[in-house]
């Protein structure tokens, strides 16, 4: 189905089929692959190693409400020809809608810079927000992964989640918390749940670490 940018936003674009699906061969160069996310409850496509740490990121930001793969293909004209981009991404949040590209910042080109502006328009337009995803601080992957390997629901058989609540609201560590438990290794597990779900807060603009100061977001919410 072809539409007008005018046309576009009264189009129900994520429950259209992907324009482009992934493919699988020996020798490619990048590996493709299935990401579950939390927040949605399924699995959802990747291209790449850097789009699935994209969709882990969205997973983590916590208003995610669906997620869509190469959703459209956006036709526009530059100074010399016609050409077509397909962004990576679509993501509705509770916040609003947004268009994203993935693309690791030493690999992007001009003609990349112009088709990433020609989605910034179209993005404009409908309004949607739109990001380029080139980058990540060097702590942010390792952290999100630490985080991630709790992200699924988890029982507490010891009872330790009220316990690790409760000390959190006395400003300790990461490490403090844990230790304090009196069973350190499950206490670890738990509190990555729990910093996950927004139970418990770190800074993440730090490396998540045992120093880590450890808060109860809203004043302690249980």
């Amino acid at each position: 189905m072809s539409c007008s940018v005018r046309e576009l936003v009264q189009t129900p674009v994520v429950d259209c089929d992907p324009i482009r699906w992934f493919s699988w061969q020996r020798g490619q160069g990048h590996r493709p692959g299935l990401q579950f996310l939390v927040s949605t409850g399924r699995h959802h496509g990747a291209e790449s190693l850097e789009e699935a740490r994209l969709l882990l990121a969205l997973d983590f930001a916590g208003d995610l409400v669906d997620v869509v793969s190469q959703q459209l293909r956006l036709r526009f004209d530059t100074a010399g020809e016609r050409r077509n981009h397909t962004p990576d991404f679509l993501a509705v949040t509770r916040s609003g809608v947004w268009l994203i590209d993935v693309r690791p910042q030493e690999l992007i080109t001009e003609e990349a810079r112009e088709s990433f502006a020609a989605a910034a328009e179209v993005a404009l337009a409908c309004g949607w927000h739109y990001a380029v995803a080139a980058r990540w601080r060097e702590h942010v992957l390792s952290t999100l992964d630490a985080l991630s390997s709790q992200r699924r629901p988890l029982s507490d058989p010891l009872a330790l989640r009220p316990a690790l609540l409760a000390s959190a609201r006395r400003g300790l560590t990461f490490g403090e918390l844990a230790a304090a438990s009196g069973c350190e290794p499950v206490a670890r597990a738990q509190l990555l749940h729990l910093i996950w779900h927004r139970r418990l807060g770190v800074d993440l603009t730090k490396p998540l670490a045992n120093r880590s100061l450890v808060v109860c977001p809203g004043g302690g919410a249980s």
